[in-house]
């Protein structure tokens, strides 16, 4: 790899950059001390030139790797004609990609923004905007993660992420995830909607039931309520179908979804049936940046990269092939607990803390990810092949035999 690309990084090392943000970046992330200047495929680089294998690309944004030579394009083109142009307008780019998603999905209208958890927001007030008027409430699931805005928040069923935010939005209902029957005893009159994910992504890649979203789909159906499908994680192909309730074939009334949407530009939406997607007339709801012309750009060639490179296949191929590897490390390494994913969405559970593996990992070569303190996430892109997920495991391997070689567990 030729390195010429870090000179231009060199006016500050990594110690000054890190200084720069102590002094004028708020700190709300826990940050490694890393800074990263250069993304290819499924490798990154930080500003000393060492590489990396990132099997969790920009907390799963990244879906067919860094800067994707298609959406590149895409992208460079776009900026030379329009970047932006507000929704008093009609693009090309906003239309074409509404299309494209409603053809993969089902049928159904866009509405584009900017992120995940302003895709949560748009479906909670489309929810109670298109059911009665006595209809106010929520049901949400325990672990699940829906967003960080007040009502998203509100609908992430996790106390942590409560903390210091209270008094939150009033009307939720939440309910232990895949428990049928705590979903059934839930519904009253008042229920305006079911949010929840096919597979829980934070909460430590949790795949629902085979039975579990159609018996949603039921329920919401006897009581006029609306079943909403949080896809923003695990949508996009990740689990080898374009969206995952694809693998049930309980469709949604509203899905969201952003994160691998646009190859890494930052693009949300939700995809709503037409009779319900009426109920957002004009004045109700809006985003200034949503579906401006450059992001919209970004995820039609990332659709258009998908199918042209068969990606949904290797998503299936490849996820397999994981599972296959992580099964077999688990039968050598007394940390690990249990193996579950679908496709390339893997959740490896420990039966102690994931942080230090993670670390571990980090340090000789490997970004993963831990989740709900145990639960280690190997989300690739899914453009990877069988080379970097032996080298991956390899140095996972390593990681768990120098954290917890010998550990009584």
């Amino acid at each position: 790899m030729n390195f010429h690309f870090v000179k231009a990084y060199k006016v500050m090392n990594t110690s000054d950059v890190l200084s720069q943000f102590e002094k004028y970046i708020i700190g709300n992330y826990g940050r490694m001390d890393s800074v990263i200047v250069k993304g290819q495929g499924s490798l990154i680089w930080d500003a000393e030139g060492k590489e990396y294998i990132d099997f969790f690309p920009g907390f799963a944004v990244s879906g067919i790797g860094y800067c994707h030579p298609k959406v590149v394009e895409a992208i460079s083109q776009q900026a030379a004609e329009l970047i932006h142009i507000d929704n008093t307008f009609y693009n090309i780019q906003q239309g074409r990609l509404a299309q494209m998603l409603s053809e993969r999905a089902f049928e159904g209208k866009c509405f584009f923004c900017n992120s995940g958890t302003e895709a949560s927001e748009a479906a909670l007030k489309l929810a109670r905007r298109c059911t009665a008027e006595n209809k106010y409430k929520i049901i949400t699931t325990e672990g699940g993660f829906h967003g960080r805005t007040i009502g998203a928040l509100t609908a992430t069923a996790q106390p942590k992420f409560h903390q210091g935010f209270l008094p939150l939005v009033p009307g939720f209902v939440y309910v232990p995830f895949n428990d049928i029957d705590a979903m059934r005893a839930a519904f009253d009159d008042d229920v305006a909607a079911v949010m929840v994910e096919p597979i829980q992504g934070e909460g430590g890649i949790r795949i629902a039931d085979d039975d579990y979203l159609q018996i949603i789909r039921e329920l919401c159906d006897e009581h006029q309520a609306l079943a909403i499908w949080d896809e923003v994680q695990c949508g996009m192909g990740r689990t080898g179908n374009w969206f995952d309730y694809q693998h049930s074939g309980a469709e949604p009334d509203i899905m969201t979804m952003a994160k691998s949407l646009g190859g890494g530009a930052a693009i949300g939406a939700i995809l709503a049936r037409p009779v319900t997607a009426n109920a957002l007339t004009p004045g109700t709801h809006g985003s200034t940046f949503g579906g401006n012309p450059l992001a919209c750009a970004a995820a039609i060639a990332t659709i258009e990269a998908i199918e042209e490179e068969e990606l949904l296949t290797n998503a299936r191929r490849m996820g397999q092939y994981t599972m296959t590897r992580l099964e077999e490390l688990g039968q050598r390494q007394v940390a690990i607990e249990q193996i579950r994913g679908r496709g390339l969405m893997v959740g490896i559970e420990l039966n102690a803390p994931g942080a230090p593996v993670v670390k571990e990992c980090w340090k000789n070569g490997l970004r993963l990810n831990c989740t709900q303190d145990t639960v280690v996430r190997f989300m690739p892109a899914m453009n990877v092949n069988k080379d970097l997920i032996d080298r991956a495991v390899a140095i996972l391997e390593a990681a768990l035999s120098t954290i917890y070689s010998g550990a009584e567990l």
